[in-house]
């Protein structure tokens, strides 16, 4: 007698190969057999007829570091069908733990950790909904050792963040990720993303990277990615592929071309995006990056320095932002959350001031940590770039919820609707991707990617992470305007072998695990 019988379904297996009707008998944490299982026994069956059924989706660039530690349900993702995150992205990771990047309310909030291992071992016990995959940040590294030096590493440096990186290899991690128009990752040249690349390789790990620019000087950007990973010899990721600024759109075409000169030429690259025309970050990066170095007190001194803060001023003024693209989506103070989910430009408005003065007005009043939602791509770009067979899905969302700490702010809606919105827009409604390749986006390929051998397709052997989910129902419900939304049409959720989500309803079983890299 087996575990659990799902009977009836319509299974897209996550290869991309084409539907088949039929069962998946599951006993403990694994799939044991795919078929006609009619005249076979389980303990529970649940049954399929009319539904979809899938392997778990892996969400491939996430950022719930923090927030499975402050909510191991992981509602917005797990009821998105997600059962795999990985986390430790744009150069930023728990671990190796960094005190400056916590303010003083969260710290409170969190248990305390210093190495990868440690972190790993906190969520494993007492456990999360989801299964995740950690990468380490190379900002954690850089500040590790040099602070926030806007400065080319010494020798002597550059030696301490390779041992790092193999410490944190060793301890658990799949790889590295960079933020590179982020400090201190931003002060880092080529040439030390490739000293530690060739650790990390060293080790079996892979590259993953927010790229320098994904403005007007994309095709560079993407130029230096494929450079670390030729000279490093890594497996090399481009995260959230897109084209920024109306002056740009339409380079994904070049960009996606020179991928795939380099990738016929042996280079292994792939890539993951998000389905909205909407970035999202801290609203800080409007400021020069100069102006970041040593920290966020020496920022605020830059700022309000006469001189200093002329320049910054100008600076700012020449890149010719679009205020009203740029929406505040989080403050910390209670004075502020009045500008949640208004632009700049209206906030400069409610605030009698100019857009800039009014941005950093609030900057300043936050010390800096302020959420932003910002309009830069167009959707003849998402499109483009969602047809492109490398590229895979991925939030670039940490994990929310509609109650307690992780339900505040107006944050984009792609912590709660990404998968959702491809299966119900981008398939159903528009006829971008097939079913069965939108599935292998979600499923498969990302597993291959990051070498999850046994999990993202319905195998005998694989581990039972599985979605049901209605094609004809699904979709994405959180919005711009009301962004903590569970999405709608996910039946049924397992991860390892255990039922996340029952009759749409989330349970009360934290199934998932932090996986650990062993190829090292």
């Amino acid at each position: 007698m087996f575990d659990l019988i799902i009977k009836n379904g319509k299974l897209v297996d996550g290869t991309g190969s084409a539907w088949f009707y039929g069962d998946v008998a599951i006993q403990g944490q694994r799939i044991v057999e795919v078929g006609r299982l009619s005249s076979q026994s389980a303990k529970r069956v649940i049954d399929a007829m009319g539904l979809v059924v899938a392997p778990g989706f892996i969400d491939s660039h996430s950022h719930s570091d923090e927030a499975l530690l402050l909510n191991r349900k992981a509602e917005s993702k797990i009821l998105q069908g997600v059962t795999t995150e990985v986390i430790g992205q744009c150069g930023a990771s728990a671990a190796p733990f960094i005190a400056d990047n916590y303010d003083a309310e969260l710290s409170t909030q969190l248990p305390a950790w210093q190495t990868m291992s440690q972190y790993l071992a906190l969520l494993n016990n007492p456990g999360v909904a989801v299964n995740v995959i950690p990468l380490f940040g190379h900002a954690n590294v850089r500040q590790r050792v040099m602070g926030m030096a806007d400065r080319q590493a010494t020798a002597d440096e550059l030696a301490a963040m390779c041992q790092l990186a193999k410490e944190l290899m060793q301890q658990g991690a799949f790889g590295f990720s960079s933020g590179l128009i982020y400090p201190p990752s931003s002060y880092a040249d080529t040439a030390e993303l490739v000293a530690i690349a060739k650790a990390v390789a060293a080790c079996g790990g892979i590259y993953t990277t927010h790229i320098r620019n994904e403005n007007d000087r994309l095709l560079d950007a993407v130029r230096e990615a494929i450079t670390i990973g030729e000279a490093a010899g890594i497996p090399v990721h481009i995260s959230h592929h897109k084209a920024c600024g109306e002056a740009n759109w339409g380079s994904v075409r070049d960009s996606l071309a020179l991928v795939d000169i380099k990738r016929a030429a042996g280079v292994d690259i792939t890539l993951d995006q998000y389905p909205y025309v909407a970035t999202s970050t801290g609203l800080k990066v409007i400021i020069p990056q100069w102006a970041h170095a040593d920290g966020v007190e020496a920022m605020r001194q830059r700022v309000l320095d006469p001189e200093l803060g002329v320049r910054i001023r100008e600076e700012m003024l020449a890149s010719k932002h679009r205020w009203d693209w740029m929406l505040v989506a989080a403050c910390a103070k209670e004075e502020n959350k009045q500008f949640e989910g208004k632009n700049i430009e209206e906030i400069a408005a409610m605030t009698e001031q100019s857009p800039l003065e009014a941005a950093l007005a609030l900057l300043l009043s936050e010390d800096f940590n302020v959420g932003m939602v910002r309009f830069a791509m167009c959707e003849e770009d998402v499109e483009y770039v969602m047809r492109h067979p490398l590229v895979m899905i991925g939030s670039d969302a940490s994990a929310l919820a509609t109650t307690g700490p992780l339900s505040k702010g107006k944050p984009h809606p792609r912590a709660y609707g990404t998968f959702a919105r491809v299966l119900g827009h981008y398939v159903r409604e528009r006829g971008i991707l097939t079913l069965e390749d939108a599935v292998r986006k979600m499923t498969g390929l990302a597993a291959a990617r990051f070498r999850l051998w046994d999990r993202g397709l319905l195998r005998p052997g694989c581990f039972a992470d599985i979605t049901i989910f209605d094609e004809d129902v699904v979709c994405d419900q959180a919005t711009f305007v009301n962004p903590h939304c569970y999405a709608k049409g996910i039946d049924y959720v397992l991860v390892n072998g255990h039922v996340a989500v029952d009759q749409g309803r989330q349970t009360e079983r934290l199934a998932g695990k932090a996986l650990r890299n062993i190829c090292w």
